[in-house]
């Protein structure tokens, strides 16, 4: 009899999990309340292959920037007030990760798997016909001549780990991108980043090779774990299904799950808001990121994909029309003559206060796993946790230091 495992959420990281579970002859089974594809933050991503980006915002020049970005119509940074109350102790967790030796300790774990993650991609791509669906053009970060001291820390400490990075200049800028307003004073490119044209797309297609391989999709809101004879069972609204061993990948909404397993994990969400400029993707030949306002655009097939901010305000509050007027007035700050929006899109980051994600077994646990909190990397890294959640559960020996990654951190 083949190990019966069953995973919850079909995102990038659960069905990247699947994939690489039954590479390893395991018999697997998503859960979701939603049907692949749906609008979470799979859908709604940036869509950026970001290797390079070990840097995260438990930096030590952020902690001193923050009111002013708050108070900012233009920032990258916002707040529910009414979620203030609830954030308390998250913040608190934050400012203690913010000194610079926590600060170097997220950065060179996060490289850890950054490094591996297009070979993990290429591993699955391998197995399906991307149809012009990733192009390889690399992304392009720009700033002004503002705040010059976060771009140096960025930076020297990418050159610390190895990160392969090119400085460009003004007209380095205008060759690669010649459609963006001059307002830039320089910048950084990473030739050998990607980007998706459609990150739905690209889900359902890894979505269907897991049908494909034998797997099966029950659609049930997954509200409970329990155990019969050691094995956890997943209780729905209305069946409860038995299974050897259990993935957790389900994103910001991890955390009521893992709540009733006894385990208290400082699980948050950033919220993340895209909008989209139809029939505008030739204006831009690949990502650009304008690292002083905190947004980016991506070319897809939609359009021009307008992402950014973080905002901090918990899984229910509506959707915010100021971070919506946020990304027009930027995208229009970068590029000229465009039209007007379309797709307002809110969704969720699952981020915790070291900013690393959570990958392994449970403390209370030990057929139970997680892999979630990859907060503003869970496009990228997908494939390469679904990849290290697998060796663990075939119980696989590996040269990777995963101690950081676990739950029992926050002990």
């Amino acid at each position: 009899m083949k190990t019966k495992i069953g995973i919850i959420g079909v995102g990038i990281q659960g069905v990247s999990n699947a994939l690489f579970l039954q590479k390893k002859g395991f018999d697997v089974t998503i859960f979701d309340r939603d049907p692949p594809g749906s609008p979470a933050a799979s859908y709604g991503n940036a869509g950026h292959f970001s290797p390079y980006a070990s840097l995260s915002l438990n930096r030590t020049d952020v902690l001193a920037d923050v009111p002013a970005m708050l108070l900012s119509s233009t920032g990258p940074l916002a707040l529910k007030w009414n979620y203030m109350p609830r954030m308390i102790p998250w913040f608190i967790k934050f400012i203690m990760n913010t000194t610079k030796v926590k600060m170097m300790h997220t950065a060179k774990y996060m490289h850890q798997i950054l490094n591996l993650a297009l070979p993990a991609y290429d591993e699955l791509f391998d197995e399906i016909d991307l149809e012009g669906l990733v192009e390889n053009k690399g992304i392009l970060y720009i700033w002004n001549n503002k705040d010059l001291k976060s771009r140096e820390l960025e930076i020297k400490i990418r050159d610390e780990l190895g990160v392969k990075q090119q400085l460009v200049n003004k007209k380095e800028i205008h060759d690669l991108e010649p459609n963006i307003k001059p307002f830039y004073h320089a910048g950084v490119y990473y030739p050998y980043a990607r980007h998706a044209r459609n990150p739905k797309k690209i889900l359902l297609k890894l979505f269907d090779l897991f049908l494909k391989k034998g797997g099966k999709f029950y659609q049930h809101n997954i509200q409970n774990i329990k155990f019969e004879d050691d094995k956890p069972v997943l209780l729905s609204e209305n069946k409860n299904f038995k299974y050897d061993k259990i993935v957790i990948a389900c994103g910001a909404f991890s955390k009521k799950l893992t709540d009733n397993l006894d385990e208290k994990i400082p699980l948050d969400t950033e919220r993340g808001y895209h909008i989209h400029f139809k029939d505008t993707d030739h204006l831009l030949n690949r990502p650009v990121i304008f690292s002083n306002r905190g947004f980016g655009i991506t070319p897809m097939e939609q359009g021009l994909r307008v992402v950014g901010t973080v905002e901090f305000g918990g899984l229910n509050n509506p959707l915010s029309k100021s971070r919506i007027k946020n990304l027009i007035n930027n995208a229009n700050y970068m590029l000229d003559n465009l039209p007007e929006h379309h797709d307002e899109w809110l969704g969720f980051r699952p981020t915790l206060p070291d900013f690393l994600p959570v990958i392994g077994p449970s403390k209370n646990h030990k057929n139970i796993f997680y892999c979630f909190g990859h907060h503003h990397l869970g496009w990228t890294l997908g494939p390469i946790s679904g990849k290290i959640v697998s060796g663990m559960i075939a119980e696989e020996n590996t040269n990777l230091d995963l101690k950081p990654y676990s739950s029992t951190r926050f002990s």
